[in-house]
């Protein structure tokens, strides 16, 4: 996937400005695949040349303009294009699993475990404030929502198996401190 589908996606929601869909990748999407505001700016200007978005300039009083993208046709049929598309298996990338592939500071492992785990709890709690507040009843979802509710399932479930694993080798470890 590419950072333009993330965009695309997020515009299927409504029309935004540059500004308005950094923010949105900061509370949503952007845990799932993060951007940050000068990516989104920069892709957001290939995509307007592809005709996948059309920039309005909104005058703003004492402000300056704003421009809001909103998805074409032809975006739409890139979306289209690109959903229809096999999801190949995505890599693992993770400094955390080589330090821990190499060992070579245990003491050093057991704080990064504690901070790791520490944010794995607070994101966790994170998803499962915004499924309690956005999706109290599940079984009522159809469609974009149903996909959404879906992918945040898949940020809950893997908060918890991060908290696992963390815990893991906080107990394989914790023991051998003394030796």
């Amino acid at each position: 996937m590419a950072l333009d589908h993330a965009i695309l996606v997020s515009l299927t929601e409504r029309a935004a400005s540059g500004y308005d869909l950094a923010r949105r990748f900061d509370a949503s999407i952007g845990f799932f695949w993060p951007a940050s505001h000068q990516q989104i700016y920069k892709v957001l200007a290939r995509m307007q040349e592809a005709g996948w978005v059309e920039g309005t300039l909104q005058e703003q009083d004492g402000r300056p303009d704003k421009r809001t993208y909103a998805i074409t046709a032809a975006g739409e049929a890139e979306l289209d294009r690109w959903a229809a598309e096999r999801s190949g298996r995505e890599a693992l990338r993770s400094d955390f699993a080589v330090k821990l592939r190499a060992f070579r500071d245990p003491e050093a492992i057991l704080a990064d475990t504690r901070d790791r785990r520490a944010a794995h709890v607070e994101r966790l709690a994170e998803y499962e404030a915004s499924e309690a507040r956005f999706y109290p009843d599940p079984s009522a979802l159809e469609g974009a929502d149903l996909g959404s509710w879906l992918a945040l399932r898949g940020g809950i479930v893997g908060e918890h198996q991060g908290i696992a694993w963390c815990d893991e080798i906080l107990t394989a470890l914790e023991g051998r401190e003394s030796r």
